[in-house]
């Protein structure tokens, strides 16, 4: 059974009803260019298919009751008009929040039921904030017929993430949740908002492999991360790091602290890589993109410091399986969650059983392996509702 007949059902045994509308929104994966994109830069994220499904009908009372499937089977309920912050489950802020901020810009809607249900791996660095944020717009549009285009959306769904929930994200999430296409990546200039479509390689599969072990961005060291590089823009005079070259940075190194400068240097490096991965994958040039996805690791390993041994593990094993023939980094904010890999399908097999005989041993953890596909966004043209 779909998660949209789920849902569908959910709802029904909730509300006595049935649904008006069922809209879905995929989690994302990010390829190339992590931490770059609350700097101005450049990433390459692919929407996918797994994501959150949400059932709704209207209210005429103002009031909205949500009832989240999979997150604390309880419900919340809340007055459009006293939208506050909730500090019980954190899963109602970000309905709260979404709503919240697309209520102070269109206010044409009214209340509404609402049962949520996904299967973003929650905490694994796959963007089920960002998913959720797009379900909830993605439904409020459909069921009240608002005009809402997929970078306005991606942009309510950050403010309510940086303002409401309390996160400092960039816009990458939000965007390729939003804007995503089938078989491709997204090569997005977090500045302009512009992005292009990358192909797939063709004869490539995208895994993600979810060490299990539990990552917090609001709680951990990712807006540390980010006041840092503020603090180095601010000395080079610029107005982001997107703005810095690598000789200017190490013309400047001396008024840097060391770590100021590791932070910077991923940043700046970074950037050429994801610009540099889009050409690779244009040109089908696996070798060059999987010794990318390489250095990319390895910058993230030494200079951000946003890995851990268990990422550092999974790299290393599936390297030793794929060799040049592909390529693997840890991917999303860090401090946990999942590495991405992408490798020629018939690899597939080789890849997946030397995680499940090797990293147990080595780390005591079990490893989760998902066979992504890169998905259309919410708010891509064409894009299909579910009901």
């Amino acid at each position: 059974m779909h998660q949209a007949e789920i849902i569908g059902q959910i709802f029904k045994q909730q509300f006595n009803v049935d649904p008006e509308v069922i809209c879905y929104a995929p989690g994302r994966v990010n390829l190339l260019g992590d931490h770059t994109d609350y700097n101005d830069g450049f990433v390459l994220p692919a929407a996918i298919d797994v994501g959150t499904t949400i059932a709704a009908s209207r209210r005429d009372d103002g009031q909205v009751v949500a009832f989240a499937e999979g997150y604390s089977a309880e419900v919340d309920c809340f007055s459009l008009e006293n939208i506050t912050f909730s500090h019980t489950e954190m899963w109602r802020n970000y309905v709260r929040g979404t709503l919240k901020c697309l209520r102070e810009t269109n206010s044409d809607f009214g209340g509404v039921n609402l049962a949520i249900t996904g299967n973003v791996p929650q905490g694994a660095g796959l963007s089920s904030s960002a998913s959720f944020e797009m379900a909830i717009l993605k439904t409020i549009v459909d069921l009240y017929q608002l005009d809402l285009e997929g970078v306005a959306a991606a942009l309510l769904g950050q403010r309510a993430e940086n303002e409401f929930v309390g996160c400092n994200c960039g816009i990458m999430d939000q965007l390729v949740t939003s804007l995503g296409l089938e078989g491709h990546a997204m090569l997005l200039d977090c500045r302009s908002l512009t992005y292009q479509d990358a192909p797939i390689p063709k004869g490539m599969v995208i895994l993600v492999v979810n060490s299990n072990v539990q990552r917090g961005l609001v709680d951990s060291e990712y807006n540390a991360r980010r006041q840092q590089c503020e603090a180095v823009a601010r000395i080079l005079d610029a107005p982001a790091l997107r703005d810095v070259t690598l000789g200017q940075l190490n013309d400047a190194a001396e008024n840097l602290s060391e770590e100021q400068y590791r932070r910077a240097r991923h940043v700046i490096t970074e950037n050429t890589r994801t610009i540099e991965a889009m050409t690779a994958m244009q040109a089908n040039d696996i070798k060059t993109l999987g010794s990318l996805m390489g250095q990319s690791h390895d910058s993230l390993r030494d200079d951000y410091e946003v890995t851990t041994k268990e990422l550092d593990g999974l790299v290393s094993i599936i390297k030793g399986v794929i060799g040049d023939a592909g390529g693997v980094r840890m991917t999303g904010g860090g401090f946990g969650g999942c590495v991405v890999a992408l490798i020629p399908a018939d690899f597939e097999p080789a890849v997946i059983a030397a995680v499940g005989a090797q990293y147990s041993l080595q780390f005591g953890l079990e490893a989760a392996v998902y066979r992504c596909k890169a998905s259309t966004g919410a708010f891509r043209p064409n894009h299909r509702n579910l009901a």
